[in-house]
């Protein structure tokens, strides 16, 4: 077993996010109520497609589904500390923090359906990276999101798949958020990105180059899940069906009306910049374009599906065990409840 000293940062991280939370029992005075009003988190990426064309038409609200709360997140690790918290019962989120949060902080919650596969990429400086073994190289800054991130797991295989030498690698490695990314690349402080979409793409229209995508490292990669707390699946299953056809109609129409999802999406992610994220994140981001043309080109590296193999996220699983990210390598049937997909 792969195991790394700075590896013990994250597990720590999630010993104190474990302390903050889990769900807390329905009582019985909701749980004689048809449905409830639901916490909700999306991912601040084009990844959540489905979730911000639901909202955008107002289809939670057709299905008789409430939401309580609703909140974006620059990053699926800051998303996942606000699923251990009690007001969060559905999130939209990458699997490998979904993973993360189940296993080591012990959040009982249940992927009820997925909503992509893919969607990340390794984007580098074409005037000093021409080949992956040009990582290596003497000089050659790498930014990539915290230890036990999903584009940090594209990063190991990177390095796994092409035989890199890791401790040259890790050693630079520069730790910071997607759009914290984009600013270091725009002041020419790194000369390679490990990104989620649609921060990797808004990095290409930048100058960068588009070295490898997840497609190209892990075929049949999961992406991102729909995920919600046990309890309410408990409590109000019907709430969890309707929330899952939502996000089966909201992914037929990101495939059908892509051009239109990308409006849509450009439109949403002006007001989340403003309303919903940190300002230093806005501000990093502020830089940089992002519009439709650039989210729908992003979008094509995306495969939009509510279909997710099992096999798949036990392969994320057993990766993620054997690199130390999590305590316990359980089977993927103990983190997913699929019957609200038939």
């Amino acid at each position: 077993m792969i195991r790394y000293e700075r590896l013990t940062r994250y597990a720590v991280l999630f010993l104190v996010i474990s302390i903050y939370g889990g769900f807390s029992p329905v009582s019985a005075r909701e749980k004689s109520g048809n449905s409830r009003p639901i916490g909700m988190a999306v991912e601040f990426t084009d990844h959540a497609a489905c979730a911000y064309v639901a909202l955008d038409k107002g289809w939670y609200a057709q299905a008789g589904l409430k939401l309580s709360s609703y909140k974006s997140y620059a990053t699926g690790t800051a998303l996942a500390a606000a699923l251990a918290r009690g007001d969060i019962q559905a999130a939209y989120i990458c699997l490998v923090p979904a993973i993360n949060v189940y296993v080591n902080a012990k959040v009982p919650i249940k992927i009820v359906a997925g909503t992509h596969r893919y969607g990340y990429g390794l984007v580098v400086d074409p005037d000093k990276i021409h080949a992956v073994r040009d990582l290596e190289k003497p000089g050659i800054r790498i930014g990539c999101v915290r230890e036990g991130g999903a584009v940090d797991i594209l990063l190991h295989k990177t390095m796994d798949n092409y035989r890199l030498n890791r401790k040259k690698i890790l050693l630079k490695v520069q730790r910071m958020s997607p759009p914290s990314q984009l600013l270091a690349i725009k002041m020419h402080r790194l000369e390679a990105a490990f990104l989620p979409e649609q921060w990797a793409s808004m990095a290409e229209a930048s100058g960068f180059k588009m070295l490898l995508t997840a497609k190209d490292l892990w075929p049949g990669m999961q992406g991102s899940v729909l995920v919600v707390k046990k309890g309410l699946i408990n409590a109000y299953p019907e709430t969890v069906r309707n929330l899952v056809k939502v996000t089966q109609r909201g992914t037929r129409w990101v495939n059908r009306e892509p051009i239109r999802a990308a409006l849509i999406m450009h439109r949403r992610f002006t007001i989340e910049a403003e309303r919903c994220l940190p300002s230093r994140v806005s501000q990093a981001a502020a830089g940089f374009e992002m519009d439709s043309r650039i989210l729908l080109r992003s979008m094509k590296r995306l495969e939009y599906t509510v279909h997710i193999e099992p096999k798949e996220v036990q392969k994320g699983i057993d990766y993620m065990y054997r690199l130390g990210y999590i305590t316990a390598d359980p089977r993927a049937e103990g983190i997913m409840d699929l019957r609200f997909l038939k």
